[in-house]
């Protein structure tokens, strides 16, 4: 079984969360973030059980940087 690391970035919108996969540009939600992150799991495992190879070589963007800026405004 092959196995990945990848990121998963919540935000909060609304009463729930919305949760980003970016490296396989997918998405999901949740009422909390643990839900949010489960079904976010859920749908990657879904994509890359039922996409081609090809595909998800396609859709694959490994070189994801999170960082966090400060930013001036009047």
């Amino acid at each position: 079984m092959k196995r990945l690391q990848l990121t998963a970035l919540l935000e909060r919108e609304g009463d729930g969360y919305v949760s980003l996969c970016p490296e396989l540009d997918v998405a999901s939600q949740g009422a909390n973030v643990e839900e949010a992150l489960a079904n976010l799991r859920e749908a990657v495992e879904l994509l890359l059980e039922s996409a081609s190879p090809s595909e998800i070589e396609r859709r694959f963007h490994p070189e994801v940087i999170v960082s966090r800026f400060e930013a001036t405004y009047a």
